[in-house]
């Protein structure tokens, strides 16, 4: 099934199976959603576990944040991935915080999916990737999915979890195909996953990406090397243990990632990765992502998002070492 069947499925299970989770969201009932996630759940399971709210991202997260106390589990859509900002104070100084402000004694299931990420040629506001804001703040877990195996399993395993979590769904994947086994629970959401075995070179890559990452390896394969890919699928916490594994044995790292270089995970990655494995590199960590800038017009965001070629050129740079 495509990805935004494979979340849409996931949902569906995780109301069947929970009765305490509910939906929220703009035009997520009767419309579905703008890329029909949501599509068939209200209908399903009626309009007081799907719920049209109106346009205001923040009073959606706060009164989310209001149900999670009195033992619900929302699960918010934000339409588009810049329609977050009116919601971030709610979500980086009230949701992040109420465990730890609470001494432990409260849980905030809340979970709030982001479609993110360009290449739908969509305009301003519409084509962001803002996780490196939400990954600054403690108290906030933060996962991606890159398959529509793990986005079906990813969405139930997020409900289930008693912190909030951030679901950033690549939404240029949401016609990606791909095999779902619904009977066999997905591996830990918080972990990463090697999607590729290779001798000579790491790409960490996640969401978005994870595909670009996997044919950039063909590429290079043709060339003679091997190249080892991991999807990174959490962004907080960072499985830094199984990149350190890969690096220590094949000597090179490459980090991409839509967002800009300029601050971004991937800055937070090779430092990391340089403190723990640096008897073990051949040559420095390599950043590959977006340019510092707003993301721009529809028109030119092929030169704007990375690519393969992108990729490789990376790693050439690490194979001259």
């Amino acid at each position: 099934m495509t990805m935004a069947k494979a979340i849409n499925a996931g949902l569906r299970a995780t109301l069947a199976n929970n009765p305490k989770s509910l939906l929220m969201g703009e035009d997520i009932g009767d419309l579905g959603g703008v890329y029909r996630v949501t599509e068939g759940l209200k209908k399903e399971f009626g309009a007081h576990r799907v719920m049209d709210t109106p346009l205001a991202e923040s009073g959606i997260v706060g009164t989310a944040i209001g149900l999670a106390l009195r033992g619900y589990q929302p699960i918010c859509e934000i339409q588009f991935d810049g329609f977050v900002f009116p919601a971030f104070n709610q979500i980086t100084t009230q949701l992040a915080k109420m465990h730890s402000r609470s001494e432990g004694n409260l849980h905030v299931p809340v979970v709030i999916r982001i479609p993110y990420g360009g290449g739908i040629g969509s305009i301003e506001h519409h084509s962001e990737s803002p996780e490196a804001l939400f990954a600054h703040t403690a108290g906030l877990r933060i996962i991606t999915p890159s398959t529509p195996a793990d986005a079906y399993w990813m969405i139930q395993q997020a409900v289930e979890c008693p912190d909030p979590v951030i679901f950033f769904e690549p939404k240029r994947r949401y016609w990606l195909k791909g095999d779902v086994d619904t009977e066999t629970a997905g591996q830990d959401p918080f972990t990463a996953s090697v999607v590729r075995a290779g001798t000579d070179a790491t790409v960490v890559a996640y969401g978005p990406l994870v595909p670009v990452a996997l044919s950039a390896a063909e590429a290079a394969a043709a060339d003679g090397h091997s190249v080892e890919v991991i999807d990174l699928r959490s962004l907080s916490p960072i499985d830094f243990d199984t990149i350190e594994a890969s690096v220590k044995k094949t000597g090179r790292l490459i980090v991409a990632h839509e967002a800009p270089t300029f601050g971004g995970l991937g800055g937070e990655i090779a430092a990391r990765i340089s403190e723990r494995c640096f008897y073990s590199l051949e040559a420095p960590a390599i950043r590959v992502g977006g340019f510092h800038m707003p993301y721009p017009i529809a028109k030119v965001e092929e030169s704007y998002l990375p690519d393969i070629d992108r990729i490789l050129e990376a790693l050439e740079r690490a194979f001259a070492y």
